[in-house]
């Protein structure tokens, strides 16, 4: 099978688009004939190095943690899946991953596909979509009534945090460029900030819930704008416990795990028309490089996916 591998650490100059054996598969695992993957800053993050001491990977290493596409064998264990469904997956990122035409992925970490979307879309959802979910509902708690701020709106993470947020009946605020404004609104954002031309702490107080998807001088200002008992929940950097208790606050940071049980609350939602997926770049995965190259610019709009194979 032809797939995107690294064979050491490095620039976009390291992936390589070559030959790699077909996985196999255990008892539980099931074989995924791949339609589409998504990339995520983590691809490159970890290409570059930076999770090294955090997984201790083997090389070569096939990059990629997001996929839609269709069951093509099942171990002998495996009872939820058979030849020829649909599924979509965030793996398990300690192992190889999905930028290959098969990846073999634990049944516990599948879900079935929304129905009404393409393979193409349904890539774009699995890790945006739990950290999404993490964030605002299991750290969050967020509920109806709730007024929530969500930064960058108009990212991969963003865009579904603004789609889940108004389904859970919050009132939603977001940042994102005036370019994206009518975009986040047609999300279900309720007050759009221009983070260009508008300082956010200056335009919003007393929300429930912040949502930092950005870090640095971002979560530093984020802290005024929390009512007295609000959360401030972080993907980016943990914040400061101590500063939290200062301030009569709450805080979390969110680290993803693979989650099939989000994933078929997602499918539940696709298929219902209260989410839809926002996919802003499609590449062939031989084009790779270029895929990288524009997820670290930091300013993409929803997800990059790569087109892999047939559906």
């Amino acid at each position: 099978m032809k797939a995107v591998r690294i064979h050491g650490y490095g620039s976009g100059e390291k992936l390589m688009y070559e030959d790699a054996p077909l996985p196999k598969i255990g008892s539980t695992e099931v074989l995924v004939r791949v339609v589409a993957a998504a990339v995520n800053p983590v691809d490159w993050k970890i290409r570059e190095g930076y999770l090294q001491q955090m997984i201790p990977y083997s090389m070569p290493l096939t990059l990629g943690w997001d996929v839609s596409g269709v069951v093509d064998a099942v171990g002998a264990e495996v009872s939820r899946f058979k030849v020829g469904d649909a599924v979509y997956s965030r793996p398990d990122i300690k192992r190889n991953g999905t930028y290959a035409e098969y990846v073999a992925i634990r049944e516990q970490e599948l879900a079935h596909k929304p129905r009404l979307i393409s393979h193409v879309e349904a890539a774009s959802l699995p890790l945006a979509g739990i950290t999404a979910w993490e964030a605002l509902i299991n750290a969050g708690g967020l509920s109806a009534g709730q007024r929530v701020l969500i930064h960058a709106g108009a990212g991969g993470v963003g865009s579904l945090a603004i789609q889940l947020a108004k389904a859970r009946g919050a009132y939603v605020i977001t940042t994102t460029s005036a370019r994206n404004g009518a975009l986040v609104k047609s999300l279900g954002a309720d007050q759009v900030i221009d983070y260009r031309s508008q300082a956010f702490h200056e335009q919003v107080k007393d929300v429930d819930l912040v949502f930092d998807t950005i870090g640095g001088a971002v979560q530093d200002s984020s802290w005024a704008v929390l009512r007295p008992g609000g959360i401030l929940v972080s993907i980016t950097s943990p914040p400061a416990p101590e500063r939290a208790e200062s301030l009569g606050v709450r805080c979390a940071y969110v680290f993803i795990e693979p989650n099939a049980e989000i994933l078929a609350h997602y499918a539940e939602l696709v298929d219902s028309g209260q989410v839809r997926p926002l996919v802003g770049a499609e590449f062939a995965l031989e084009d790779i490089a270029k895929a990288h190259a524009l997820s670290e610019t930091g300013h993409t709009v929803g997800k990059i996916v790569l087109y892999v194979g047939q559906p």
